[in-house]
């Protein structure tokens, strides 16, 4: 049994309280909000600090960290072409070692679980396993012509699936590079095999203003609408990016179920614009979080996403919060993103630290949003386990 002692408790449920208490672990789950314990095997003090749910990372490549730094422009498509040579000489071994560098830097940083894109995701499981860290690991697939996949990427994707399903803390699912890289018969058959091993299923949609144009220029429709109108759009899809969607695929997002994550900082470093993720709140959208890659993004600290999502996007703390959470966990279909009896316990605590005060039930949202950084997270417990401090 673990007892968290002495902190202001972001609880993240259904009414959004902010109490005093402490906050009881017994195996892998919260069994007690609020309430006094007679015994524990573990005490943290939380020292006057925050507690609260562990962030989640709704899009990243955790294989491309080694690339931090190495790819300085402004522009997708360069960056693209970049990560590519990069791609065609990574190995196996490479890949384990950016996750393991990935997880260790989300794990220091809030993030208790991280939605992954890439290939290779058995030797990523792996190291996530290793570290600790809940991982949603997206086998990426596209078109054979634009692969550098050994086999066939929707084989791959299936056979990783299959082999990862019953794992504690590894789930994994189908990914898509994007319609882009995927034909119409790649997407349907991914998107089949999604549905047939209840997976979600990831990928980036409409990124770029020349993602829009080259696939209105070849199917006389945009991305989104062309999802629509493919059956592609549902409530297992989460979609990076949505950056350039009009109103009518808002409303088809917003009917459809999907989830959108937001990169702002990444799609700002790349230069690929603003998403009007507010608009899309006030439609109904399920909208969570995601830092993208190290490459893009060079950090993977969501305290970092979070307020500069929020600033950029005239978001509040709360809903800022919101998308780091409850809403993520919602489109993961997991028991996580609240501290809540029943709730699987992902939770971290962020010390007492000069740049969260002054601190009260009052502003510990808006502190934990705007003021506070991942290095002022002191301790992370990850599925009941102690991971950090």
């Amino acid at each position: 049994m673990i007892t968290i002692s002495n902190g202001i408790v972001i609880t993240q449920d259904a009414r959004r309280r902010v109490i005093q208490g402490n906050v009881i672990v017994e195996g892998d789950a919260i069994t007690s909000v609020g309430k006094q314990s007679d015994r524990s095997d573990i005490v943290i003090d939380a020292k006057g600090g925050i507690v609260m749910p562990g962030l989640i990372n709704m899009h990243t490549h955790v294989g491309m960290t080694t690339l931090r730094g190495a790819v300085d422009c402004s522009n997708l498509t360069r960056f693209l072409e970049e990560t590519a040579k990069f791609d065609r000489r990574n190995t196996r071994e490479k890949v384990k070692e950016s996750a393991s560098m990935a997880a260790a830097e989300m794990i220091a940083t809030g993030t208790t679980s991280f939605l992954d894109l890439y290939y290779s995701e058995d030797a990523i499981a792996e190291e996530a396993e290793r570290a600790g860290i809940r991982a949603f690991l997206s086998w990426v697939v596209l078109d054979k012509e634009y692969t550098t996949q050994v086999g066939d990427p929707i084989r791959n994707a299936e056979a990783f699936v299959k082999k990862y399903k019953n794992k504690r803390t590894v789930m994994p699912s189908f990914g898509l590079q994007g319609v882009y890289a995927c034909s119409k018969d790649t997407i349907q058959e991914t998107d089949r095999l999604a549905e047939e091993h209840g997976t979600i299923l990831h990928m980036h949609l409409a990124e770029t203003k020349e993602e829009v144009r080259s696939h209105v220029k070849k199917y006389s429709m945009r991305p989104v609408e062309w999802m629509r109108r493919n059956r592609f759009l549902s409530s297992r899809l989460v979609a990076a990016h949505a950056v350039w969607v009009d109103d009518k695929e808002m409303s088809m997002l917003a009917r459809s179920g999907t989830t959108v994550v937001n990169n702002a900082v990444s799609n700002a470093r790349l230069g690929s614009g603003t998403a009007r993720i507010k608009e899309m709140l006030k439609r109904g959208i399920n909208v969570a979080l995601g830092t993208d890659s190290a490459a893009s993004n060079d950090s993977l600290d969501m305290f970092q996403t979070m307020k500069f999502s929020a600033l950029i996007n005239g978001l509040t703390a709360q809903e800022a919060l919101d998308a780091a959470t409850v809403s993520a966990a919602k489109a993961l279909r997991c028991n996580t993103g609240s501290i809540e009896e029943g709730k699987k316990a992902d939770i971290i605590v962020i010390g007492r630290r000069q740049s969260i005060c002054p601190l009260s039930k009052k502003n510990a949202v808006s502190n934990a949003v705007f003021a506070a950084q991942g290095s002022d997270v002191a301790k992370s417990i990850i599925n009941g386990a102690v991971i950090n401090g």
